[in-house]
């Protein structure tokens, strides 16, 4: 049997529901899969190896294999001590991942590894790195959005020595290859993330007073990144303009206190209202009562939330970042706003808010089999599900994943379980254009 090692800075984790969904379907192909966590999670439920803190045993067997295999991995700490221009205390935390990688080797050591796949580009893959060193074996790894953009440390040795690297969007393909000029473009390939499709979505406009407040949700981690002091200060512009709305910030994280303080400051008690944690069964309702599903974020890779919502026929508005405009088509999957940009975000809302005022008071009409003619958010709401159906489904696209990991991992002269044609031609495509159809 096949055994591959994947390792997640934190699993399980509520917001990377991909990691256990990725691991289930190459399981579901056969393989053996080991779930790796590099810290303590909340819940150990479904890990087999958890990396910090490690045990006294395993420090003195790692110790003993660097000794014995030191050639292996003294090129990695030459680029830590002499090269490069990371702070010095960027150099001290990389040596010490050194060193857990090599931790993680000896708990792998008698599971007969072949490969070894790590999500993120922090320090959870110098540590998948080192331990492939030290296994002889390969490694690979998915870059998706900050971990990529804003925190590339020691990116060029981990993009050097991945036997390939997925990301989520086409941006940030080129990203990598305009950065690190002297990687391989066939080592990069897009891997698109997806949600799931929901039986029935509404995709027609409900009918909205004109004093009726302007619902608007965000779903994410209360960290800076995700920049939720930008959406409170957009509401206090909204406010001083007179306009009725109510922001619900689904998600917890150190941001919290902060934010409660902008909140207070900007006068929006009763207003604003941090939801903290939202379990995945109330999701649906939430989703439901938003008139706009907003994000804020500073940089991203393509959010699930937004997939979400969309699949969900709701109008969204997001920043024109990174991959966003991939998923979110200006005037045609939902809206977008110049980043940073207070007035043109308010700007954008007001404009959503008048044409769900006119959409109210318009009555579609059914066609037979066609789409019923009506206000142009509902063509939005439309569009933006089919486009998530076709490009960012869930099903679909954890399948692709699975197809492309096999097929780079897989000797060919190897099969595994449900190997057939579907491969020859995701590897056509692979070499026409680096990503995955979907």
């Amino acid at each position: 049997m096949l055994t591959v090692a994947y390792l997640a800075n934190e699993f399980p984790s509520a917001f990377e529901p991909y990691v256990p969904d990725e691991i289930a379907e190459l399981r579901s192909r056969g393989v053996q899969v080991i779930a790796s966590s590099a810290w303590r999670p909340r819940s150990s439920e479904g890990v087999d190896i958890v990396l910090l803190p490690p045990g006294l045993s395993v420090l003195f067997r790692a110790m003993w294999l660097c000794l014995r295999r030191w050639k292996r991995i003294a090129p990695l700490v030459q680029r830590v001590v002499l090269w490069g221009r990371e702070t010095p205390w960027q150099r001290v935390r990389a040596l010490a991942h050194t060193f857990l990688g090599a931790c993680y080797a000896v708990r792998l050591q008698d599971q007969d590894v072949r490969h070894i796949h790590v999500v993120h580009g922090y320090f959870g893959s110098w540590i998948a790195m080192t331990a492939a060193r030290l296994l002889g074996v390969e490694f690979s790894l998915t870059l998706l959005g900050s971990d990529l953009l804003m925190h590339g440390a020691y990116l060029d040795a981990k993009l050097k020595n991945c036997a390939f690297c997925l990301t989520c969007s086409d941006y940030n393909r080129r990203y990598i290859l305009g950065q690190y000029s002297e990687v391989e473009p066939e080592k990069v390939v897009v891997s698109r993330l997806g949600a799931d499709i929901p039986a029935f979505a509404s995709t027609f406009a409900r009918p909205k007073a004109s004093d009726e407040p302007l619902r608007l949700l965000t779903i994410g981690r209360l960290h800076r990144v995700k920049d939720h002091a930008f959406l409170v200060h957009a509401c206090e512009l909204l406010h001083g303009r007179g306009i009725g709305f109510e922001c619900f910030i689904a998600g917890k994280g150190p941001e919290r206190e902060r934010l409660e303080s902008v909140i207070r400051e900007s006068g929006l008690d009763g207003r604003v209202h941090l939801m903290g944690y939202v379990p995945q069964e109330q999701m649906e309702s939430l989703y439901d009562s938003a008139d706009v599903v907003v994000l804020t974020s500073r940089s991203e890779g393509i959010p699930l939330v937004l997939m979400e919502a969309m699949a969900r026929g709701k109008i969204v508005l997001a920043p024109a970042i990174t991959g966003i405009p991939e998923l979110v088509i200006d005037g045609k999957t939902g809206f977008l706003y110049k980043p940073g940009s207070l007035d043109d975000f308010a700007g954008r809302l007001l404009s959503i808010r008048e044409l769900m005022r006119e959409a109210s008071s318009k009555q579609p009409h059914a066609g037979a089999g066609s789409l019923p003619p009506g206000p142009q958010l509902d063509w939005i709401r439309h569009a933006a599900r089919v486009h998530v159906r076709h490009n960012f489904n869930r099903t679909t696209n954890l399948a692709s994943f699975a197809n492309l990991f096999l097929q780079r991992i897989t000797p060919q002269n190897e099969s595994v379980p449900r190997e057939d044609s579907v491969l020859q031609q995701i590897q056509l495509s692979v070499q026409r254009n680096g990503s995955v159809p979907v």
